[in-house]
């Protein structure tokens, strides 16, 4: 991993990745009515076909190490995704505002999807495996996720920058 101190005109210090990853551990609460500062809206960006970008809110679980989202196929993303994986994802924390970039792939191990669904549904999305065993099905989701199936992609973080947002402060990247 290369790490890149991005506030050395601050002098401020290195940020700890494994500290950053810890933190993503405990979980970015999406519920509705959760509201405040321990409500947490990941940002995923993908690649339009003429190159221009795509943004939009997306419930995203960190564990394994990375992130994982589901959408819909035939959603802009979804297209996008299908043509182009390169993507960034971004969350704000109490701690630090995050960006991670890479490549997101299609998930099509049935028991990797039903993980996931167990995971989804202990956050309080009742997400089900649907017949396939390899998409996503619930009585509701996000109105940007387009209509069920809805299909999981984990992201394979290629780098990482995350601003302190909490003292002593610090802005750093990461390579992996």
């Amino acid at each position: 991993m290369e790490t890149t101190n991005l506030a050395t005109l601050y002098d401020s210090p290195l940020l700890d990745w494994s500290g950053i990853e810890a933190r993503l551990g405990r979980g970015l609460p999406q519920a509705p009515h959760a509201g405040g500062p321990d409500r947490h809206t990941c940002w995923l960006a993908t690649i339009n076909p003429d190159g221009s970008p795509h943004v939009t809110g997306i419930g995203a679980l960190w564990t394994g190490g990375t992130f994982w989202f589901e959408t819909g196929r035939g959603t802009r993303k979804g297209r996008n995704l299908a043509r182009d994986p390169r993507c960034t994802l971004s969350v704000a924390t109490h701690e630090f505002d995050l960006t991670v970039e890479g490549t997101a792939d299609l998930v099509t191990d049935p028991a990797t999807v039903s993980e996931l669904a167990a995971l989804w549904a202990a956050q309080g999305w009742p997400a089900l495996v649907d017949d396939t065993g390899l998409a996503l099905t619930a009585e509701f989701s996000a109105p940007s996720a387009g209509p069920p199936p809805w299909h999981v992609y984990r992201l394979t973080v290629r780098a990482a920058t995350a601003l302190a947002t909490v003292d002593p402060g610090g802005a750093t990247r990461w390579r992996f």
